[in-house]
């Protein structure tokens, strides 16, 4: 079966050709020894079946990092190259065009954002560059799915360049005179939507923005995902759903061990989703009734900023804050990530040069950036108290962030390395592509956190149950009651976080605590034990040693946190 490696720089479009010619359900992994991934699909080739493989973005193969490394090593298994070239910034791109080229493997080169050069007043003669790399090239428009059609059919036509029609200079010698035969760019004036850009990215202006449009966002998130929940999703809780557990209530008998599991505790005959604790009333609603519509238009939302290539362009302006951190400015990309699941968010944090820079920001993802889903739990639970009290419980996370990071930038040994990062242009997100990245991460996380939440619930019924705080509460007395001021009970939720975060902040409603109560103990599980995915991927990219090292400071400061919040609210 043909191998077929996509290979460019990073941001030159290379995920969404990938996604064009293979669709989205395709298989995500680890090189192996590595924790560098990579994508894998299939994709008829005049007839037959090949695979396609994303390779991680390089700018060289003369590696300078594990991504590096990795996209070195695939490049002598695949059997056709490829070449994923940004046609608006050719001569930095043809340093690794050549470097392929000497490979010797079958080669065909995509010149993309072809629709962006005309807007730019740059003119390539595609045959002239043809008749010199001695390859075919495809112009393409991958957001808009121009190009290619005419890219796949002629993969077939893929071959050896046999030799350069210049003579053989300096890497950066050849490449100008390449520019010079094949290039030329006419005056224009500045579009509106560049000098936009360019005040995105000012010192002041664009942290202004930056502080405005992730405001907006979260704004966004919270009123559609309340839209959903008042008019579409309790409507149908309310009308169809709890009247039929009603009815199944009844058939099952209140008293029966069934009727505990399933449907949960009646109050006075009467069914309350949140705290009956059933698998089919707690179990299902916290998932699909309180979590899921913020989790949907939270994607959307991260989908649209990730499409226009706004993410890049935050990493510049918070270079300044990352670097006393102990972090660059690319790690805001791995922190806002996490702000969807931290899973992926641990997994961008191997963009990082260094040990060190990789293990705060892990450690950062792990205590203070609160997924999609556990945001929803802290703003469905306290938005009824209002907005402020939302707002103490983020700007507790934030201060932890900063003040957590400033600590550990102290402690470790090793360095921050500097911000090499190329800024895409703006583009308008193509509708289709959005809402399949919706479909795809929404389905991903009901299939992963449904099992999850259902053995959550079923825990905590069974504590009640068979009566197991007394085994648990003489041991957590002194932190939950003396220091968090909270009710001994609380140790309930509070081992359920090492399960889903989420769970355990929905864990609280039962408890019926104060506005106090609620907002320290969501606030320390907010920072308490990750879920145990993250754990997961904790050992697997920091190896157990660390991992307890990062637990270690997570519980020290969950404690201290929620100790001082017990004292000033």
């Amino acid at each position: 079966m043909t191998t077929v490696l996509l290979v460019g720089n990073p941001n030159v479009g290379k995920s969404v050709i990938f996604s064009r010619l293979t669709g989205i359900k395709v298989i995500a992994a680890n090189y192996p020894g590595t924790t560098v991934s990579f994508t894998k699909g299939r994709m008829k080739l005049n007839g037959e079946e090949a695979i396609l493989i994303d390779v991680p973005g390089c700018y060289t193969l003369e590696p300078t990092c594990k991504a590096e490394e990795v996209a070195c090593a695939m490049l002598q298994s695949g059997d056709i190259i490829i070449n994923v070239v940004d046609a608006t910034n050719l001569e930095r791109h043809l340093f690794l065009t050549l470097q392929l080229l000497a490979l010797k493997k079958p080669m065909i080169i995509a010149l993309n954002f072809w629709d962006e050069t005309k807007h730019r007043g740059i003119k390539i003669d595609v045959k002239k560059l043809e008749e010199i790399l001695d390859v075919p090239i495809v112009p393409t428009s991958a957001l808009r799915g121009e190009g290619l059609n005419e890219l796949k059919a002629k993969i077939k036509q893929a071959r050896v360049s046999q030799t350069l029609s210049v003579p053989q200079k300096e890497p950066w010698q050849q490449i100008g005179l390449i520019i010079k035969a094949t290039q030329t760019i006419t005056h224009r004036h500045h579009t509106l939507m560049e000098r936009c850009g360019e005040v995105l990215i000012h010192p002041f202006w664009g942290i202004i923005f930056g502080a405005g449009f992730l405001y907006l966002s979260f704004r966004i998130v919270r009123i559609l995902g309340e839209c959903l929940i008042n008019y579409l999703l309790d409507p149908f809780f309310n009308k169809l759903y709890t009247p039929l557990l009603l009815k199944l209530s009844a058939i099952l008998k209140p008293d029966s061990f069934i009727h505990k599991i399933l449907i949960g505790n009646l109050k006075d005959g009467e069914l309350d989703l949140k705290e009956a604790l059933g698998l089919l009333t707690t179990g299902v609603y916290v998932e699909l009734g309180m979590i899921l519509p913020y989790i949907i238009v939270f994607y959307f939302v991260l989908g649209i900023l990730e499409d226009i290539g706004y993410l890049p362009r935050l990493a510049v302006l918070a270079d300044g804050i990352m670097h006393r951190l102990g972090l660059h400015g690319y790690s805001i990309i791995p922190l806002f990530l996490g702000l969807g699941c931290n899973v992926p968010g641990l997994l961008a944090t191997r963009i990082l040069e260094s040990r060190k820079e990789r293990f705060i920001a892990i450690t950062l993802i792990s205590i203070a950036v609160p997924c999609a889903s556990l945001q929803a739990m802290i703003i469905g639970l306290l938005a009824p108290y209002g907005n402020k009290y939302i707002g103490i419980v983020y700007l507790s996370l934030f201060l932890v962030l900063i003040l957590s990071g400033l600590v550990l930038n102290f402690l470790l040994p090793g360095f921050s390395s500097d911000l090499v990062i190329e800024i895409p242009r703006y583009r308008l997100p193509v509708l289709s592509m959005l809402f399949r990245k919706l479909w795809f991460r929404v389905y991903s996380f009901v299939v992963d956190a449904v099992p999850f939440v259902f053995l959550g619930i079923l825990a905590v019924n069974l504590i009640y149950i068979f009566d197991l705080f007394k085994y648990l509460i003489p041991f957590t007395r002194p932190v939950i009651k003396s220091i968090w001021g909270l009710p001994e009970i609380s140790i309930v939720p509070i081992i359920m976080g090492f399960i889903r975060k989420d769970i355990a902040v929905a864990l609280l409603v039962p408890l019926k605590l104060s506005l106090k109560q609620l907002l320290i103990a969501t606030t320390v599980l907010a920072m308490f034990f990750p879920c145990i995915a993250t754990y997961v991927m904790m050992i697997k990219e920091l190896g157990v040693k660390d991992m307890l090292k990062a637990v270690g400071f997570m519980l020290c400061t969950s404690i201290i946190v929620g100790g001082v919040l017990n004292l000033i609210l």
